[in-house]
């Protein structure tokens, strides 16, 4: 495994950027303020994929496309907003005492608390319920885990691999947070943020073999989980063979199957599917990529693949060249946050995966979900600004092949 950082120990600060942040205010108060030169093609890969989303939440809504349209429309640009404002703030707002990483947790973890005292909303306890909007902790708690983990890992950077007690603390905070997430009946954001988690731990410096002991702890509760909850085991019976419970369980993913093939190379063209004309549920949610490759086909719908590729990619090329060790694992763990996600929902799609409720990100229809994505960019965009090596001397930016020398 690649590790991105040096080994060599730093003094611990919970604000890793506050010198830079505090150069960057003393410039601005001489010159005026500003606005911090974004990653164009970041720029660019995010608005087109808010735009094609919004067109295919009008397209897979059938009979109700105007008012999805219409409320994501208004998710987006609340997302767009925040995102602006974050991507030439954030770096500042990092050293608010009252914003300090341990503080959003327990912010987190109430939230997460209050959620399992809602009523349930499709048998579930996910969502609080403000009347004009639904606030899902649980993706609130995807920004916060990373940006928590970022922060603790910075502080031991170098001693991960000769000290795996350095492991508790950071477990002990990530299993409070899945456990509580798994407590609202929900398996697939902790099986998510989990695998996120412990890629976190591996780029910076922890041993594969200190995952084993922890992996076997868990595996009891995860095979528990799988195997012995009642809608769990079936649609991993239903997943192995959909075609067998294709009038219950299988229901979903046979529909899936339907539209993703007979989309063929070129699609039926914009707005023809016919499978969201309530043939498949959730089309304009979970199953919005079986309808994008209805319409668009194999050929089309493969840009999107590789528009999630390359902001991966770009993502680890950020994290790699970052001037500190918080700022290259946050980019890292959002990065990889965002595409495994997107990955995840569209193996679901084609029957890779068992059906789970991950929504594609920028394009499924909902709140909190589009908002929060849409802040991870922000986020992303500010490091990557402040990092720029445009902007810095030579001695300033810290080489790659030497963080662990």
């Amino acid at each position: 495994m690649v590790k991105l950082f040096r080994k060599a120990p730093r003094k611990r600060n919970s604000f890793a950027y506050k010198s830079a942040a505090g150069r960057r205010l003393e410039k601005e108060r001489e010159h005026g303020w500003r606005p911090l030169r974004l990653d164009k093609r970041l720029v660019v890969i995010t608005l087109a994929f808010v735009m094609t989303g919004l067109v295919f939440t009008y397209s897979s809504s059938a009979f109700d496309s105007s008012a999805f349209f219409k409320r994501q429309l208004i998710f987006d640009a609340m997302g767009l907003v925040a995102a602006f404002i974050l991507s030439q703030t954030y770096d500042r707002l990092q050293q608010l005492k009252w914003l300090r990483p341990i503080n959003l947790m327990y912010i987190t973890w109430v939230l997460l608390i209050i959620v399992l005292f809602t009523r349930t909303q499709a048998n579930v306890h996910r969502w609080i319920d403000f009347g004009f909007f639904k606030l899902q902790p649980s993706e609130i708690a995807k920004v916060t885990l990373v940006i928590y983990v970022a922060d603790y890992l910075e502080g031991v950077a170098g001693k991960l691999a000769k000290n795996w007690r350095l492991l508790i603390k950071p477990m002990f905070v990530a299993g409070i947070t899945l456990g509580l997430i798994l407590a609202e009946r929900d398996f697939g954001t902790p099986f998510l943020m989990g695998i996120v988690f412990v890629c976190m731990l591996l780029v910076a410096g922890m041993r594969f073999l200190h995952i084993l002991v922890p992996a076997a702890i868990l595996s009891p509760l995860i095979i528990q989980q799988l195997f012995f909850v009642g809608y769990r085991r079936e649609r991993i019976f239903s997943f192995l063979n959909p075609f067998a419970t294709e009038s219950s369980t299988g229901y979903q993913l046979v529909q899936s199957f339907l539209a993703v093939g007979s989309g063929g190379w070129f699609g039926k063209g914009l707005g023809n599917s016919e499978l969201k004309l309530e043939y498949l549920p959730a089309a304009h949610t979970d199953f919005i990529f079986s309808v994008m490759c209805e319409e668009f086909g194999l050929f089309r719908i493969s840009l999107i693949l590789l528009g999630f590729c390359w902001l991966l990619v770009r993502g680890i090329s950020l994290a790699r060249v970052a001037k500190t060790h918080f700022h290259s694992l946050v980019i890292f763990g959002l990065s990889i946050t965002i595409c495994l996600q997107a990955f995840f929902n569209m193996a679901m799609a084609i029957g890779l995966m068992p059906t789970k409720g991950i929504a594609l990100p920028f394009f499924s229809y909902g709140g909190s979900s589009v908002i929060m994505t849409l802040v991870m960019m922000g986020i992303i965009l500010n490091l990557a600004a402040v990092d720029n090596t445009r902007n810095q001397t030579r001695e300033d930016v810290t080489n790659y092949k030497n963080r662990n020398k």
